[in-house]
């Protein structure tokens, strides 16, 4: 059995006292199999074997992935290419998957982790700007989502709000929870332009305006949100092309994290020190599950921890490109 298996196979079982155990192993595996890592290890003069923390293993700049094959172990050709969103002229991330099964398995276990069982779900995707790409993990996760979901409510729409509703007030008679996922801009428009009386729906926010409208505060959309569409709290979706898991907020924008993945926050202006007792940072991020890419990332976005694996989004660094899914600023 090879590395990237054998660690699959141990890591749902992962929690607060195993994970610098399993994040050590990994980074040692990685810093060996990812060409690209390794080299940039060696630039800093880091050495592997010196390392005896999760904290002191360096973060990659989340930019590697537009410009380099991030892969690690033997595989030569991936199964799928997750790419973001962008404008032109923009380079995009791209995200080599060569097992899209496992991909699968970790959406779905942190699903069932802080939401429950797909198929207690009806499942509405509103998500008109990924569709219009075939390479979005947002689009392939919810599609999964749909047809694990096992409703024959559930599917994607783009502009059709009207049938929208006409769907969800079908599935809101039926035993189930409805939980409508969209990209902010199209939750948004649906607000405009309907009152709706939804208050046991479950609305989930994925972020991206995508310059369709103008940026507004997470309060100001959940506001427009609650009165327009008469709901009772507005979850969010975190996640981005360059990890595997993702992680949830129900209410408020705090979001939770898997137990295989580490958010911790550096210093504004020194990306290898972190700031401890809630201070506002850039977000590095470890994610065990990119078994076959590189688990430890440096991301563009801004945040704080609130306690143990929960956490803000605060923004954006104001220098960095604006991503498809970023969350507002």
């Amino acid at each position: 059995m090879n590395f990237s298996t054998r660690f699959k196979r141990q890591l749902f079982q992962a929690n607060p006292e195993s994970f610098g155990k399993l994040a050590l192993e990994l980074f040692r595996w990685q810093a060996h199999h990812n060409s690209i890592y390794r080299a940039y290890l060696s630039h800093l003069n880091v050495h592997p074997e010196e390392i005896d923390d999760f904290e002191q293993i360096p973060c990659v700049p989340i930019e590697f992935f537009k410009h380099h094959r991030v892969l690690s172990g033997d595989h030569s050709e991936a199964v799928q290419v997750f790419e973001s969103s962008g404008t032109t002229g923009q380079a995009r991330s791209k995200h080599y998957v060569p097992d899209l099964q496992w991909y699968h398995q970790v959406c779905e276990a942190i699903f069932a982790q802080q939401w429950g069982n797909l198929q207690d779900y009806h499942i509405f995707a509103l998500l008109p700007s990924y569709l219009e790409r075939n390479n979005a993990s947002l689009v392939t996760m919810t599609d999964n989502f749909i047809r694990k979901s096992q409703s024959p409510y559930s599917g994607f729409y783009l502009n059709n709000y009207q049938q929208l509703i006409n769907t969800v007030e079908k599935a809101r008679q039926t035993k189930g929870s409805v939980l409508l996922l969209g990209v902010t801009f199209a939750l948004l428009d649906l607000a405009e332009q309907y009152s709706l009386n939804w208050p046991e729906v479950i609305i989930m926010e994925t972020g991206g305006m995508k310059g369709r409208r103008q940026e507004l505060t997470r309060p100001e959309v959940h506001q427009m949100l609650h009165e327009k569409l008469g709901i009772t709290s507005v979850a969010s979706e975190y996640g981005m092309t360059e990890l595997l898991s993702q992680a949830y907020a129900h209410d408020s924008g705090r979001f939770t994290s898997p137990p295989w993945l580490k958010v911790m926050i550096r210093d504004i202006y020194d990306p290898f020190t972190y700031v401890k007792n809630a201070k506002q940072g850039g977000i590095n991020i470890i994610d065990l599950a990119n078994v076959d890419s590189c688990a430890f990332i440096e991301t563009k976005d801004l945040g704080r921890i609130i306690s143990g694996n929960s956490f803000e989004v605060l923004g954006r660094y104001d220098n960095s490109e604006i991503r498809g899914c970023n969350l507002m600023i």
